[in-house]
Formats: C-alpha cells, structure tokens, sequence
C-alpha cells in the first residue's frame, strides 16, 4: 500500500507543475470559487507540499502548490481539485470532487508548521491531522496518528 502511496503523491504533485501532461490526465473537477471575500491569495510557504493522515483505514493525500490545491483518497476513483491561500485573514482549502464527494469541500487551517497540519473541514470530516510527506515519500517513522 506504501508503494500505491507513494505513486499517488507523486502523480499530485506532477499535475501541479503541468510537466506535459495531457488533458486527459487531469481531474475533471472544476475548481471551486470562493464565497465572501472573492478569491484566495497565495498559499503561506509552511502550507506548501505534500501531506498525509488516514481516514477511516483509508490513506489521505493533499498537496498544495501555489494556490492549488489536489486531494486523494485511496479506494476513491477520483480526487479532488481546488484552491488553497488566504481568505479573510485565514489559510482555507476550496476542493471540488469529480464524483462529487462533499467530505472535504471547504478546510480552515488551524495550525501549520514544518511537520504537521491541522485542517478543520466542513461538514462530517471534522478536524484531520496531516504529516508532511517530503519529497513524495512517506514518513520514515509514521507519526502516532497514522498507526494502526
């Protein structure tokens, strides 16, 4: 499952650079809009990267590049695809699902820093815990929230 991972992560992050992909290798997702205050800013660098928590024995990847943000979810088909920045003062994540999956729409940003990321999302997920996965990988030693 690691190595399944691994490659997820890697495809994420390759779609944010274009890196020649096709556009039939791209999520079908429209990215979402935000309310209120118009459009995010610039995600803060200490957002920036790959990152991972488990959900429900299920792997959660999200990956924020610039103000994009992509999210995966082992055993869904699809991701999702959005933006990730400033709004209002504060770091939100606007996702969109291809299939529709309303779980992670709308994520605050509680806390960040170079290790872990709290993201409270709206709706039924409540608040997740990411790892910052460097360089595509994942943690050498899982943090407690990834154990079994």
């Amino acid at each position: 499952m690691a190595a399944g991972m691994v490659g997820a992560l890697a495809a994420l992050t390759a779609c944010s650079g274009g890196g020649g992909k096709t556009a039939s290798s791209t999520p079908s997702a429209t990215p979402v809009s935000t309310s209120g205050s118009g459009a995010v800013t610039s995600a803060s660098g200490k957002l920036q990267g790959s990152w991972i928590t488990t959900s429900g024995g299920k792997i959660v990847a999200l990956v924020v590049s610039g103000k994009k943000a992509g999210l995966f979810v082992t055993g869904q088909k699809d991701w999702c695809q959005g933006a990730a920045g400033k709004e209002a003062g504060m770091q939100m994540i606007h996702l969109a699902c291809a299939d529709g999956n309303k779980q992670r729409v709308t994520g605050m940003v509680e806390s960040v820093d170079a290790k872990s990321m709290k993201v409270t999302w709206s709706g039924r997920t409540g608040q997740e815990t990411y790892t910052r996965a460097e360089g595509g990988k994942l943690p050498a030693v899982p943090p407690s929230h990834l154990k079994k």
